[in-house]
């Protein structure tokens, strides 16, 4: 069984509270602005790798100054000794989630773990949560077998799911549709966060693999992360409190 590293248990916090909004912004300016309308409403942010190549660390800690939980999406994949230092640098600056792939193997999962833990006691703050990428949501299988993956799609999602698992880190990131088979199979504390969310009605993207939010917490997700439905919506605010009332009582 995977750990959870963060407290308070997911399963007790309202379900607004497990909606992650990805600031997939260009800019550090556009990503305050839009923050600081969800002040007092969404609990999570995401900062991907444009934004941060951007603004550096110094993101983070302006978004934790606004009472934000901060999930770095940075999908580190190198080797061992590299990650371990990535990770403890990404968490001494305050991320409260971290990603990986997976396909970087076992050695380099363990090494991001320890890295982690290291972050956090140089910092003294919590242990984040390590999430590890199965296939990207963007991924068919078509997509996946042009890499040299030949068996199936959800084969490869529950082989590195599994290879997680070994590696002691807190969960995955995987597509909702998957989100029942890793749930089943990581057990009920397993971090399962789910891009490729949508609202009904809303556009695909670039997502392959997609659920609307009640689907996807149904299924097993612990967390979703919805960017461009609520930061590209005429009023992202509304937009999100859609969503939350969508959630509400699951």
């Amino acid at each position: 069984m995977l750990e959870n590293n963060l407290n308070p248990d997911f399963r007790a916090l309202p379900a607004k509270d497990r909606v992650i909004v990805a600031l997939d912004c260009n800019t550090g300016w556009e990503a305050i602005v839009m923050a600081d309308a969800l002040v007092g409403k969404a609990s999570w942010v995401k900062v991907g790798m444009t934004l941060y190549y951007a603004e550096g660390p110094a993101i983070i800690q302006m978004f934790k100054r606004r009472g934000f939980k901060v999930f770095l999406d940075l999908k580190f994949h190198d080797i061992p000794h590299q990650i371990e230092g990535a990770a403890r640098s990404a968490t001494a600056a305050g991320a409260d989630m971290i990603t990986m792939h997976t396909v970087g193997g076992r050695a380099m999962m363990e090494a991001a773990q320890r890295g982690a833990e290291l972050g956090a006691a140089d910092a003294g703050r919590s242990v984040p949560a390590t999430l590890g990428i199965t296939v990207l949501t963007s991924m068919d299988a078509g997509a996946l077998a042009e890499t040299g993956v030949t068996r199936p799609l959800t084969d490869q999602v529950a082989a590195l799911a599994e290879l997680a698992r070994l590696s002691g880190i807190s969960g995955v990131v995987a597509s909702p549709l998957e989100a029942a088979m890793l749930r089943e199979t990581l057990g009920p504390d397993a971090f399962i966060v789910t891009p490729g969310v949508r609202p009904t009605g809303a556009e695909l993207g670039d997502q392959s693999r997609v659920m609307t939010p009640a689907e996807a917490f149904r299924a097993g997700s612990s967390h979703i992360v919805v960017g461009r439905p609520i930061t590209q919506a005429p009023d992202p605010v509304a937009a999100f409190d859609a969503i939350a009332a969508e959630l509400e009582g699951l």
